[in-house]
């Protein structure tokens, strides 16, 4: 099996036009993931008309946040011939489809291991930061990386699916985010709340770490996440970086461990493990081991960490297909699942490359953003 590497988009202009750019890019990415997600939605008995409901309910919450956001996904609509509410759905799909089943049966089987390295534990004193996703193995084929040229803040360079505003990526001004699903007992009890895409869109346009973290603790969320952030400071070198635990109405925050960070999919504060009840273990049950493998095999070379130490990292496969790198499995619910994507950051360099199904294919590609350091020097100043 072959796969093509994730397709470049370049995007700029008001939040309309850059929309209308995404869309007449990528049609068929764009549609498949929705013929996707709207058929997760059936099978929980949610059928199209109820789906516009839903999808038009969370619009003016999304709206409030930020405006633009909407006007982003009505262009990116248009330009790919769908309806609005397919470009929401993919936008909001954990949301939309946890929040159609019933309450006993509300997990996601998403996945992802993150892992980050400070300056003080990396071979050249560049902070590094990476992670794989491991979601619907459709995805491969789906995901796609936007270069978002803005005039209002830092040029976003973002991994995503195909129609949607943010994933994971890093930003000219040097700041990187990862993000991996959690589950607890507070999870979709309450509303309303921010898609969690649009939360990691608005920490992408952040020019400093201080405003990421301000974006993330006060943002109120339907579901929990936990989001790995890092800040590569562009003039005179350095950086800090930082793990959010989110539930829906409090977030936990992690510091490294002497310049090494790893996290999966289970809750590992001590405060959050003595607050929240961790339900998604069941789901997820290889996340207890996962990120203590990472951890081992980079712990080791700290101080002498480049990326190829993570992608190695990530490529383990002890207990496949519940392993690391996962490779396409069917999940408890029929899905196939896997590790869509592998990707590897330098953020403060505006590095990024990505990889389409690590456990098949060990093709990557190299992604770029010219970093501002002039623009951030000025801002601090």
């Amino acid at each position: 099996m072959d796969f093509a590497p994730f397709p470049l988009i370049d995007l700029s202009g008001s939040a309309h036009e850059r929309g209308l750019q995404h869309g007449r890019a990528v049609p068929d990415r764009i549609k498949r993931g929705i013929a996707m997600y709207a058929e997760s939605l059936l099978k929980a008995g949610v059928d199209w008309p109820e789906l516009e409901r839903r999808a038009g309910a969370l619009v003016p919450t999304i709206e409030t946040f930020d405006s633009a956001y909407v006007e982003e996904m009505r262009g990116i609509a248009e330009g790919a011939g769908v309806p609005f509410a397919g470009i929401v759905l993919m936008n909001a799909r954990t949301e939309m489809v946890v929040g159609a089943r019933k309450a006993a049966d509300r997990s996601v089987p998403d996945g992802c291991t993150a892992a980050l390295a400070l300056p003080e534990a990396t071979a050249d004193g560049v902070l590094l930061h990476g992670q794989n996703w491991d979601w619907r193995a459709d995805c491969a084929e789906t995901g796609v990386l936007l270069r978002i040229r803005r005039e209002d803040g830092p040029d976003v360079l973002t991994f995503t699916e195909a129609g949607g505003l943010a994933r994971s990526g890093l930003n000219s001004a040097g700041v990187g985010l990862t993000a991996n699903a959690l589950e607890c007992d507070r999870d979709y009890r309450r509303g309303p709340g921010v898609p969690l895409p649009f939360i990691r869109r608005k920490v992408l346009e952040s020019a400093f770490l201080a405003e990421a973290v301000r974006t993330i603790f006060s943002t109120p969320k339907l579901g929990s996440n936990h989001m790995a952030v890092s800040h590569a400071v562009l003039h005179g070198g350095g950086g800090e970086a930082f793990g959010f635990e989110c539930a829906p109405d409090e977030t936990f925050w992690l510091a490294p461990d002497r310049g090494l960070y790893v996290h999966a999919n289970h809750w590992i504060s001590d405060s959050a493990r003595a607050k929240v009840k961790d339900t998604g273990l069941a789901e997820t049950p290889c996340s207890i081991y996962r990120d203590k493998r990472v951890r081992e095999q980079l712990g080791p070379d700290r101080g002498r960490l480049v990326l190829d130490h993570f992608r190695r990292a990530f490529f383990d496969d002890y207990a496949s297909p519940w392993s690391v790198c996962r490779p396409p499995r069917p999940n408890n619910r029929g899905a196939l699942v896997a590790t869509a994507a592998m990707i590897l950051m330098r953020p403060g360099e505006g590095y990024l490359e990505a990889c389409p199904m690590p456990a098949l294919n060990r093709r990557f590609t190299t992604y770029t953003l010219t970093p501002d350091r002039t623009a951030q020097k000025q801002a601090a100043e």
